[in-house]
């Protein structure tokens, strides 16, 4: 674990109560620094501090209990028995806060650390007091898997993070405890969060950067981490006035955020720039855009010119400000050489960077150049050609050559990408209704049935999913990595349980379905969800609906592709040459747009060119 992980920053409001549950004395900070320290006798103590704050306060660990139950959006508390105080933390950034739950929970989980050991000299410590203070080290890998082991064990029921003005109202049981171990509901949670992943180095300095408060825009091939990246970055900014967008719901709902249509509260954006204004200051939309500090939109590729100028203009005239974007923070993500605009039977849309907005905004670039989607440098570099529509006559015949492969095993068959989403939707319809046997249908439990065409939109999860044995199937969620049950694996249905599918996998692992999340956020913050069966028919796939997945059986006919970069998007969508058949080949289908790779030439410029920014110290979020 990183040395940052022994701190959060962010709201935090201290409570101190009586014997009686009434509030004696409160503290509320806007923004202030919770560190983890030792005093000179070795005892752990949470020290915070804020700026303007004319000294800190200490609250002992002991006795204590962490509700973190909504950790992930930035919130939890601690609440201190023998100090008859609750301290709460919100708007936190989700990384750095569980980051910090998680070495309070490794420090005190290892029993030969140095603070249980008796203290061997009560009159120094009454002389001394807190002196002599230090941060907490941190955790070592020893430590780390001890606690992991710990957590493993662990089985508590979730408890909900109480606010500092109803924590009275509710009897916190896990708090009655006179343990020095910390009361972690959940504490598996703490070891399974995707923000602990290791990044590679360019990824690091990308997030750095927007630390640092640069409005940055970062690019890289297919399978090369960006929205991992994004997912992080996410995780590292203060929740509550961070919005994650995306051109598409897909997308959007891959970093768990929504769509830039969206938040931007202009509809379609086919109207004036007068009625734009108009929508806005109208809605609650104006509020979203006053309070946002950090605004992200992932695959910025699809995201037309025009409408960037737009809601470029719409962000100064809201927060009155003629700063770029309004004074916004701007982190863009995408790939301009996959999908584009989509354009009208009139007109030509245009590409982001051609707006006028885009060379004002966007203040560093960078290019993720690390593949880890594919491992074969050969089938990369294949992939890195056709990226820029290079296609030779070697990589002409080793494409063809996969059209005689067989993919398919134990009756898994391989997913067909389709360039038409009608045309996937009909293959898997024709192709369940030739299985004999019976129907069992699944229908969604939406949390809002009134929110059900949206999550429809947002999600790769149907409303209804019909199943039969025989059902060719791919997963939708990472369910274990390491057995191989991860987000685009394919399967076959091949019994029934229980009323529940059982799926065979082509990692050679059997899966008993059961119900699974998925949330989306609205505009407005609020938080609506989806239950379903983590499946899709798979007999076909569109192109546009597979962005994101790696899959590990997969066949494509591209003769129907229709824009620039879609050959490469379905190609590469496969894992290796050798999950690959590609049918009916021929290098008129695969292209790149002259303005793409105009753009991306100045682009390359721009990078050897680029002066190295000295970071400094990050920032303190308010």
């Amino acid at each position: 674990m990183e040395g940052e992980s022994c701190f959060v920053t962010c709201a935090t409001v201290i409570e101190w109560t009586n014997a009686q549950g009434s509030s004696t004395r409160k503290v509320n900070y806007r923004t202030a620094t919770s560190r983890l320290i030792r005093n000179s006798f070795r005892h752990l103590l949470i020290e915070v501090r804020a700026e303007k704050a004319s000294g800190a306060i200490k609250l002992h660990l002991k006795e204590f209990a962490v509700f973190n139950r909504f950790m992930n959006e930035g919130k939890a508390s601690i609440k201190f028995k023998s100090e008859n105080c609750t301290l709460y933390f919100s708007n936190a950034p989700a990384a750095q806060l569980t980051n910090f739950l998680k070495t309070i929970f490794v420090k005190m989980s290892n029993k030969d650390d140095d603070s249980h050991k008796p203290i061997k000299n009560p009159l120094r410590e009454k002389v001394l007091g807190n002196e002599g203070v230090q941060d907490v080290s941190p955790a070592t890998v020893a430590e780390l898997n001890k606690a992991r082991e710990k957590a493993s064990t662990i089985s508590r029921a979730t408890i909900t993070t109480p606010s500092p003005t109803n924590v009275r109202k509710r009897k916190l049981s896990a708090s009655n405890s006179t343990s020095n171990t910390p009361k972690i509901p959940r504490a598996k949670k703490l070891f399974s969060q995707p923000t602990i992943d290791e990044m590679t180095e360019e990824q690091s300095k990308v997030l750095e950067c927007v630390l640092n408060g640069k409005n940055i825009f970062f690019t890289g091939s297919a399978g090369t981490g960006k929205s991992f990246l994004l997912k992080r970055i996410i995780a590292a900014l203060p929740p509550d006035v961070t919005m994650a967008t995306a051109s598409t719901g897909v997308a959007a709902c891959h970093i768990g955020g929504i769509t830039l249509h969206q938040f931007a509260g202009i509809g379609l954006g086919t109207g004036t720039i007068e009625r734009c204004k108009q929508m806005v200051s109208k809605s609650a939309a104006g509020t979203i855009w006053r309070k946002t500090k950090h605004l992200i939109i992932d695959e910025i590729s699809m995201v037309d010119g025009d409408f960037f100028d737009k809601i470029e203009t719409i962000a100064r005239f809201v927060r009155n400000s003629e700063k770029p974007f309004g004074g916004i923070q701007l982190i863009l993500c995408g790939d301009f050489f996959q999908l584009p605009p989509v354009s009208s039977k009139t007109e030509q849309a245009k590409f982001c960077f051609q707006s006028d907005a885009w060379a004002k905004c966007v203040q560093l670039n960078f290019e993720l150049k690390t593949v880890h989607r594919q491992t074969d440098p050969k089938f990369i570099n294949i992939l890195n050609r056709l990226r820029i529509g290079q296609v030779t006559d070697e990589i002409t015949e080793i494409l063809k050559n996969t059209s005689r492969q067989k993919i398919e095993t134990e009756g898994i068959l391989a997913t067909r990408l389709c360039s038409h989403v009608n045309e996937a939707n009909e293959i898997n319809e024709s192709q369940l209704n030739k299985l004999s046997g019976i129907s069992k249908v699944y229908a969604a439990q939406d949390s809002d049935q009134s929110m059900t065409k949206a999550l429809d939109q947002q999600l790769p999860v149907p409303n209804k999913l019909v199943l039969k044995v025989g059902a060719q199937v791919m997963l939708l969620k990472n369910l274990s990595i390491s057995g191989g049950l991860v987000n685009g694996a394919r399967g076959v249905v091949v019994k029934f349980e229980d009323d529940m599918p059982v799926v065979h996998f082509r990692t050679g692992a059997n899966y008993k379905a059961k119900m699974e999340k998925w949330s989306i956020k609205t505009a407005g913050g609020a938080i609506i969800y989806r239950k379903q069966l983590p499946l899709k028919l798979a007999w076909a796939f569109s192109i546009h609906k597979s962005q994101g997945l790696t899959l590990d059986c997969v066949e494509m006919s591209l003769t129907r592709v229709f824009d620039a970069g879609q050959a490469y998007v379905a190609l590469s969508r496969a894992q290796s040459l050798q999950t690959l058949r590609v049918l009916d080949f021929s290098a008129q289908q695969v292209w790149a747009n002259k303005e793409v790779l105009n753009f991306y030439r100045r682009f390359r410029r721009q990078l050897e060119l680029m002066e190295i920014v000295p970071l400094g110290k990050k920032p303190k979020f308010g």
